[in-house]
């Protein structure tokens, strides 16, 4: 019987109980592991498409950094679409530091953030906020999403999987 092998993948974080904690701990948790997939990748295969939609690796990050900056740092986004589509001067070490960067910011305004149902703060931003928990849930399956399709295109380019 074969011996069995050690997990390459990091596994799902262990978080204190509270709610925040759980929803941060799940979010950081697959902030790390989008940066990571997308850290390294070759060019220009990070900004090639090897799906009919156009997707790719950097422009997925790109794409975060936005989400990122609108939902937690009030800061306004005229067209989504462009957010996948990386300029042509970012390396991914760039981008990969922009990303980090821009997580940091947002973990800034969350330590603020003592109740889930309070609206998050947004300068900048008319109109309602939606609710800090919101927040955390729409960031959660959107970088969740993403990092999906981030390990696929990574596999696609140099056969790297695991989180």
């Amino acid at each position: 019987m074969p011996t069995a092998s050690r997990r390459k993948d990091t596994p799902p974080p262990r978080t204190a109980n509270s709610e925040a904690d759980v929803l941060r701990g799940f979010l950081d948790y697959l902030r790390v592991s989008i940066a990571a997939k997308v850290d390294g990748a070759a060019e220009p295969q990070v900004r090639t498409s090897a799906v009919p939609s156009g997707t790719n690796l950097l422009g997925l990050l790109n794409h975060l950094i936005a989400v990122e900056s609108a939902t937690f740092l009030g800061e306004k986004v005229t067209d989504w679409q462009a957010t996948l589509r990386p300029d042509p001067e970012d390396s991914v070490s760039d981008l990969v530091t922009r990303y980090r960067e821009t997580v940091a910011r947002a973990n800034e305004v969350l330590d603020e953030c003592t109740d889930l149902g309070a609206p998050l703060p947004r300068p900048g931003r008319p109109g309602p906020a939606p609710s800090v928990r919101w927040a955390l849930t729409h960031m959660i399956e959107e970088t969740g999403r993403h990092a999906g399709h981030a390990d696929i295109l990574r596999e696609l380019i140099d056969g790297g999987t695991g989180r």
